[in-house]
């Protein structure tokens, strides 16, 4: 057996007092726990402050002030697309209209009637004729597209019954009508602005056979639409080739309604009712074709006659009515007329020195 030596466990020296040694710096294994460094040892820590904790923003009570802000922020952020919305559906009427005289045409091409006047209707933009007749219908309504607009679409109605173009042609009753209606033509006739066309009316004419020219209603208004028909056609609307304006018209005629040996006190029935049907017919049909109308030879006193023109007549055509005691005064009222020398051109019955109207003004086919 081996000699064993002892176990000697602590080194045979002499014991020195223990050196405080720095402390090894601890293995990987010793880092594993780590000694709790001593925090009181430096600076005593001071307990954290306890302070509200911060409100979450949106949990904020905003000030009044701000109420409104926020109120007024939510609109501006929620309400665009409704907003857009609005001024989507807004912008439908702002899109300009067609102008006016416009809108009358296609109202004229919304029925099957071509015709007003002579003038068969195409575009007022392009077609000088149209445009006249469209204006004056906006005219006659002061520029009130939707009043215009009615007032053409019944006289192309009308047209589409009555066919005055016919009329015109047609040959009426000698034995009603003769010498009660003829047009005259006087100053430049292819110039618009100096020529006068006149339309005469010579119910004395019919003084001794009132009944029977008056009677038939249906015919009487027949001729009286020739007799305008004619006229209009001197005025040559037609081929025109300047266009009018709401100052400037003029494409008119001036009517002389001459009332010797009428008596208005004694007016017949067949008379008052043919009256009413004409004024009635003309102001709706032929609207600012009347230049001036001149009622000759009639008592001084006539009230009646105006009271009863007001239930049917405007008032701006109103003040185109002139009534006159002696035919013969005619002449002098007509010097401001652009047509040179007018008054002397009437006939001597109405204070001109021009030839009589029978047998050298235009009538009506008669037979």
């Amino acid at each position: 057996m081996a000699d064993t030596k002892p176990t000697n466990p602590l080194p045979l020296t002499e014991e020195k007092p223990a050196v405080e040694q720095p402390a090894a710096a601890p293995t990987v294994t010793e880092a594993a726990a780590p000694e709790p460094a001593p925090a009181a040892v430096a600076e005593p820590v001071k307990p954290l402050e306890v302070t509200e904790a911060p409100k979450p923003v949106a949990a904020e009570a905003p000030a009044a002030s701000d109420e409104k802000k926020t109120a007024a922020d939510a609109e501006a952020t929620t309400a665009p697309a409704a907003a857009e919305g609005t001024k989507s559906e807004e912008a439908v009427p702002e899109v300009p209209a067609e102008p006016p005289i416009q809108q009358l045409y296609a109202a004229f091409k919304a029925q099957s009637h071509p015709e007003i006047w002579g003038v068969t209707l195409q575009d007022p933009d392009t077609h000088v004729p149209s445009q006249i007749v469209f204006q004056k219908y906006l005219n006659a309504n002061d520029g009130d597209v939707s009043a215009a607009k009615e007032q053409l679409l019944k006289t192309l109605a009308w047209r589409a019954e009555a066919k005055p173009l016919e009329l015109a042609k047609k040959t009426h009753s000698k034995a009603k009508f003769e010498g009660l209606g003829y047009v005259t033509e006087y100053g430049d006739s292819t110039n618009p602005e100096k020529r006068a066309v006149f339309t005469w009316n010579v119910y004395g004419a019919a003084s001794d056979r009132m009944a029977e020219t008056f009677g038939n209603l249906d015919e009487f208004i027949e001729w009286r639409v020739a007799l305008a028909e004619l006229a209009l056609a001197r005025l040559s609307i037609a081929t025109a080739t300047a266009p009018i304006t709401a100052e400037n018209d003029p494409y008119k005629i001036t009517q002389v309604h001459d009332y010797l040996s009428i008596s208005f006190l004694r007016r017949s029935a067949e008379v008052k009712a043919s009256s009413t049907k004409t004024v009635a017919v003309f102001n709706q049909n032929y609207p600012e074709t009347l230049r001036e109308k001149f009622f000759v030879n009639v008592p001084v006193i006539m009230g009646f006659m105006y009271t009863f023109m007001k239930l049917f007549v405007a008032a701006k055509t109103l003040k185109k009515f002139h009534p006159m005691s002696n035919g013969a005064s005619l002449a002098a009222e007509l010097t401001t007329s652009p047509v040179e020398g007018l008054g002397e051109k009437l006939p001597a019955a109405y204070g001109g020195k021009g030839p009589e109207l029978k047998g050298t003004a235009e009538e009506t086919a008669l037979a």
